[in-house]
């Protein structure tokens, strides 16, 4: 727990500027099983304060890795000489603000720090199950990854408390090969909010994962390329997931939208077919905690769900104040920064298309020929949209039915011309807890949604 120093320096804020005072711990825990040695076992911290001041529409920022009194009052000093120094320059003046409700924010679960040695015999019964029952492997990986944020938060403008993120992963990872001696893999990841107890109490769970994997490697040793092309393909939750996140929300971040994003131009218009909802959920969603909880941005701005696709039309963006204020709308509390030495971006949370009211089994037997694609192994797109994701597990689709598994393959497009084919949409989203993204600074966040039927490029050997 951080010792809060902070209390009392609201008094040394400058009261012509907004400012933000963040003490800051990164705790990072990792182990790593490969055929079941030990190749990686490591622990870390990180601790520091930063104050950020704006005035008249620039930011002044300074940071510390010393956290003591004094050093809290001397990057206060220096954040607000900065904002004076850059107002000088830049001379805005006509910035628009907001005004939001001050106040405390309570909401504090302390970080539960799990021995490594668990940790460690945890892994290695893991891999001791792998190794009984899926003995058709050439090689197998066990890893375990923890990250946790616990911050203090004091602000002129907003609200303030002290908040705690805790995240927790297990993975694991599967090689086989084909009868041509051609490797084959899959790789996946459990776990999500809260300690280690939290998610990995009970193991039956990570087991019954470990044999749906094992079982999609098998069949994938036994797959076939899939035939390049524009094909009607039905989209996985961690795919339709990705396309959230990567393809459609970068261009709806309020920041980046500024920058030149292609979503300014489609703002009001439609982006996707009717049967299209899209929102990145703060803290709740579908009547439950959402998988990565975020109830205070960096800001001291209370986190709101940010509604982006309604109905097709591309309806708001996520922000954080200065950016709502610009783009008179409400905001989000997205601002988020990953370590204390960063400035809060505008940042996703829990991105997701929302369930439609078909069934999985009603898609699959109304396509006559395309492939059903349940994973992906990595992706890129850009701020016009466009992406290329790599598909690492999938099937095909022949006359209603589900066909061979096929080899890694590649799926590409435009985002917003890609959702205008959708067509069906499932009544089940598959949330994937453990993403993280690189946006100028790491970041953790959540990402899902339901199967999505639609028109794809797909490519093939």
């Amino acid at each position: 727990m951080i010792e809060n120093l902070l209390c009392g320096m609201e008094m040394l804020f400058d009261s012509s500027s907004e400012t933000e005072l963040r003490a800051q711990e990164n705790r990072y825990r990792n182990v790593n099983l490969k055929k079941g040695n030990l190749v990686q076992n490591s622990r870390a911290e990180s601790s520091g304060v930063s104050a950020r001041v704006y005035k008249n529409g620039v930011y002044g920022f300074s940071s510390s890795a010393e956290y003591s009194e004094e050093k809290v009052k001397a990057v206060l000093r220096a954040a607000t000489k900065n904002a004076v120094f850059m107002d000088k320059k830049v001379g805005k003046n006509d910035v628009k603000t907001i005004v939001l409700p001050r106040g405390k924010f309570q909401l504090y679960k302390p970080i539960e720090d799990t021995e490594q040695n668990k940790i460690i015999e945890f892994c290695k019964q893991v891999d001791d199950y792998i190794q009984k029952n899926c003995q058709e492997l050439l090689s197998r990986t066990v890893w375990y990854s923890e990250n946790s944020m616990e911050k203090i938060i004091l602000t002129s403008h907003g609200k303030s408390g002290q908040t705690t993120v805790q995240r927790c992963a297990l993975g694991f990872g599967l090689t086989a090969e084909t009868k041509d001696g051609i490797p084959v893999e899959l790789y996946k990841s459990v776990g999500g909010f809260g300690s280690f107890d939290d998610n990995f109490a009970d193991a039956s769970h990570v087991y019954k994962e470990i044999d749906e994997l094992y079982k999609q490697v098998m069949d994938k040793r036994e797959g076939v390329h899939a035939e390049a092309g524009y094909k009607t393909v039905i989209l996985g939750g961690a795919l339709s997931g990705m396309l959230s996140h990567e393809a459609v929300g970068h261009t709806v971040e309020a920041d980046l939208v500024k920058g030149g994003s292609v979503a300014g131009a489609m703002y009001g218009k439609m982006v996707a077919s009717e049967m299209v909802n899209m929102v990145d959920f703060a803290n709740t969603a579908f009547g439950d905690k959402a998988p990565l909880p975020i109830y205070l941005d960096d800001e001291g701005v209370e986190a709101k769900d940010a509604v982006l696709i309604k109905d097709g039309k591309l309806v708001g963006y996520m922000n954080n104040k200065e950016l709502a204020a610009y783009y008179d709308m409400e905001p989000t509390g997205s601002a988020r920064a990953w370590e204390y030495a960063d400035e809060p971006l505008v940042r996703m949370r829990n991105t997701a298309i929302l369930p439609g009211n078909d069934k999985l089994e009603d898609m699959i037997a109304s396509t006559e020929d395309g492939y059903y694609l349940l994973d992906s192994g990595n992706g890129q797109a850009g701020l016009t949209g466009e992406f290329m994701f790599g598909v690492t597990m999938g099937y095909e689709i022949k006359k209603g039915k589900l066909g061979k598994a096929i080899f890694d393959t590649t799926v590409s497009g435009v985002a917003f011309d890609m959702l205008k084919t959708v067509d069906m949409i499932s009544d089940k989203v598959d949330w994937y807890p453990n993403g993280v993204c690189g946006k100028k600074q790491s970041m953790l966040v959540a990402m899902g949604g339901p199967q999505l039927r639609c028109k794809i490029m797909i490519g093939g050997r």
